[in-house]
């Protein structure tokens, strides 16, 4: 038993489980005495290439912490605070309640999951872990976080951007079953200077129904995914694409054009129109609205206007779509001869 009166926040406990990997660019070590949640984190980032955004590489550590459960406690009285620590943190908290604590300056997060989460793990890795994961490597490295997907092809990169509803994820799926590299499908890390793109590639969530559109032998493969349900209520598959089947970029992407999906039907006229800087900027600011609030937004608007960019109505199929994006990376690859 720990000596609450000599370490009261427990920070000579040397037994953790540990695991590290590198992602968006950085090494991140994950701390943990639960086996529970180090499944979590091998099932959420393990097989992952590792991405290099700059010549040296951040560190970073993030503790797990498994709370007790409901402590029996007198009636009326609150849940009573347990003294905690990560690298570099302190805290004192309930081991009732689930929690993400993060310190940029100090590389390192405390991530704090009640029991009866363990029940929902899609929200443990995407509330407390994913957060913690995404915020240290975003602060730390200046990066433009971005509610957007990324898919290319020799080391080039397309931002797809657009509404709910606007077919991105399905957008992904038919690229990534044509081939293509991807990066990510809704959260995206953009180096503001170099518009180099990372991300964490390991699921794509669709829906059910979209794989109307595929072949028998891709929708009866990819049915066998498990279905995760959103707390709006959504029920998706969430497929790994760290199957053989998909293609996940090894390096960070060069952003080389912006493609803004729209839900409105082409009809008979194109699927790709060209975008103004002007126009760009306003659906960027439209989409974008927690990236605009970041110090960096100005320094990514600036490069982001010279790269070409259009909006790309919906065709009679989806993989219309990633034809178009393939043309794309085709014409950028042409330009440059």
């Amino acid at each position: 038993m720990t000596d609450i009166a000599a370490d009261p926040f427990q920070e000579r406990e040397a037994k953790f489980l540990r695991l590290t990997l590198h992602l968006l660019g950085c090494r991140f070590e994950f701390q943990t005495t639960s086996r529970e949640l180090m499944r979590l984190v091998r099932w959420a980032y393990a097989g992952l290439p590792a991405h290099r955004m700059s010549a040296r590489t951040p560190r970073y550590a993030i503790r797990l912490v498994l709370g007790d459960g409901a402590p029996a406690r007198r009636p009326g009285e609150p849940a009573p605070l347990t003294m905690l620590s990560g690298p570099g943190l302190l805290c004192g908290a309930s081991r009732s309640a689930s929690a993400a604590i993060i310190s940029a300056q100090q590389h390192a997060g405390l991530v704090i999951v009640e029991r009866d989460m363990l029940r929902f793990p899609y929200h443990v890795r995407y509330e407390l872990i994913e957060f913690a994961v995404f915020t240290l490597a975003a602060r730390v490295q200046g990066l433009m976080p971005l509610h957007a997907a990324c898919v290319g092809g020799g080391h080039r990169g397309l931002l797809l951007i657009g509404p709910s509803g606007a077919g991105k994820s399905t957008a992904v799926l038919h690229c990534a079953l044509a081939g293509f590299d991807l990066v990510s499908e809704d959260s995206l890390f953009v180096a503001p200077q170099t518009l180099l793109a990372t991300g964490v590639a390991n699921f794509l969530h669709v829906r059910r129904e979209s794989l109307r559109f595929l072949s028998a032998a891709d929708a009866a493969f990819l049915r066998r995914s498990p279905i995760i349900r959103r707390r709006s209520g959504v029920e998706k598959l969430e497929i790994d694409l760290r199957q053989r089947r998909f293609r996940i970029a090894g390096a960070p992407l060069k952003i080389i054009g912006v493609v803004d999906l729209t839900p409105r039907p082409a009809g008979a006229g194109p699927l790709l129109t060209r975008l103004g800087p002007r126009e760009l900027l306003r659906r960027l600011q439209a989409s974008q609205p927690y990236a605009a609030s970041q110090p960096a937004w100005r320094t990514f608007v600036r490069r982001i206007r010279s790269v070409p960019a259009f909006e790309l109505r919906r065709g009679r199929h989806p993989r219309e779509t990633a034809e178009a994006l393939r043309s794309l990376l085709r014409e950028d690859r042409s330009s440059r001869r």
